[in-house]
């Protein structure tokens, strides 16, 4: 992977690392993940957006492997989707490896911000108590009074994060992005996140 796996590639790797990998129980959900599925998770915010484009090719890194094969694995021990959207989105780097397996690169970290105002958001403390030495397929569990959260990616650095009233679909993600359409127009024009070209 020298500038990234397309799609295709990153489902390859994906059944590489999961092979001989048990699915849950129930045969709802399969051991092994297609195109369509990480499509899926993406329009859900489970996975990050693709790391570059090559022309109109998604990219995709070891991040976006290592999320994949934590959704898988968590899966199988019987986590949904909707479980998995306050999980997932939440892991940082060493979570996200210890609950794959795979070695996840880290990230810069980002420029502070310089007007105090977006400085608001609060960021959640490891907890002293987190064990470090886990088995990299240990089950990663929610924290009980989390609710379950879905995260839509609308461009680079805008997420749309809501509470559903019910598991929503592929026709409501790109209802959803279309209608945010404006919203990343404007936030671009004011120069609040890259431009498409420097995406």
């Amino acid at each position: 992977m020298d500038d990234g796996w397309t799609l295709s590639e990153l489902v390859g790797e994906a059944a590489a690392v999961l092979r001989g990998y048990a699915a849950a129980a129930n045969g709802q959900v399969k051991a092994i993940p297609d195109e369509r599925a990480v499509r899926y998770y993406a329009s859900l915010g489970l996975l990050d957006r693709p790391a570059a484009m090559r022309g109109r090719t998604a990219l995709y890194g070891r991040r976006h492997l290592a999320q994949l094969v934590a959704i898988k694995r968590l899966q199988a021990v019987g986590k949904s989707l909707h479980d998995l959207a306050a999980i997932v989105p939440a892991l940082d780097d060493d979570a996200l490896a210890r609950a794959s397996g795979i070695e996840v690169p880290r990230a810069a970290p980002p420029v502070a911000a310089r007007v105090d105002f977006w400085r608001g958001a609060p960021v959640a403390a490891p907890r002293e108590d987190a064990r470090t030495d886990a088995p990299t397929d240990a089950p990663i569990d929610a924290p009980a009074a989390l609710t379950a959260q879905l995260a839509l990616v609308l461009a680079p650095g805008v997420t749309l994060t809501f509470t559903p009233a019910r598991d929503p679909s592929d026709a409501d993600a790109d209802a959803l992005l279309r209608a945010a359409t404006a919203l990343v127009a404007e936030l671009r024009r004011r120069h609040l996140i890259p431009a498409s070209g420097n995406e």
